[in-house]
């Protein structure tokens, strides 16, 4: 029987999701129960659309020289596809033997000795950051801190690039402290190519009402221009570039 998985939507020609022009799978569940998740209903793991491996590869490869132009590719995001590890392995060595760059969108939160598999075929990994202060962490995802911080040292061993993204929340992640902390933290890692700093929004914030489920942040300000210029001054700053030489 072939191979199938639960896919939330797809986003043809994706500009924010890594590098050039890219084809974006949004995977459905995840583990994590984020705040300021814009995309709820994505969080169930047997819901959306059932697509094969031939499915998603005969209409990526529609799209193949605007990535090849462009230097983009294909990124599995979520939810946290490394639920689907087993299905997106498969699909992603059959991408890259086709010569199609491949980037995974994940929060690092399931141990990376289980999805080593994968991690062997991803060209990239975006891994979002929430925070790295324990209790906050926990707060706002509901989950622990530490498989994530595993995950990144695992890539840093690994020496598989990866992007920090961090989301910027009014008194809750925009402290310089807390960017300090993070820049700290990258700094002992080799493998980070970029560190992007991204404004919490609202645009999910009705999808989390149709659902009738409770938006904590509700009344929570988006970040200010000033703040995340000072923010990233402090990551330009201090962050090394990914050029830790081991010591």
């Amino acid at each position: 029987m072939e191979q199938k998985a639960y896919i939330h939507s797809i986003e043809t020609c994706g500009t924010v999701d890594g590098p050039g022009l890219r084809y974006v799978v949004f995977f459905q569940g995840c583990n994590l129960r984020c705040q300021y998740c814009h995309n709820p209903d994505t969080w169930k793991v047997k819901s959306g659309t059932l697509m094969t491996i031939p499915e998603l590869i005969d209409d990526v490869l529609k799209y193949k020289s605007y990535m090849k132009f462009s230097g983009g590719g294909f990124t599995a995001c979520g939810g946290e596809p490394l639920l689907q590890a087993a299905f997106i392995s498969k699909l992603f060595m059959q991408l890259k033997e086709k010569g199609v760059h491949t980037a995974l969108d994940t929060s690092g939160s399931i141990a990376p000795t289980k999805v080593s598999m994968l991690l062997e075929h991803t060209d990239l990994v975006l891994l979002d950051i929430k925070s790295l202060d324990t209790e906050k962490y926990k707060n706002l995802t509901g989950g622990e801190i530490k498989p994530s911080l595993d995950f990144a040292e695992y890539l840093s061993e690994k020496q598989i690039p990866a992007w920090i993204r961090y989301v910027v929340i009014p008194g809750m992640t925009d402290s310089d402290d807390e960017i300090e902390k993070l820049v700290k933290y990258l700094n002992n890692l080799s493998n980070i190519k970029k560190v992007e700093l991204l404004p919490f929004h609202k645009l999910g914030e009705h999808k989390w009402e149709t659902m009738d489920l409770q938006y904590r942040l509700k009344d929570t300000p988006v970040p200010s221009p000033e703040t995340m210029k000072r923010l990233r001054g402090i990551v330009d700053e201090q962050w090394n570039g990914g050029q830790n030489d081991g010591e």
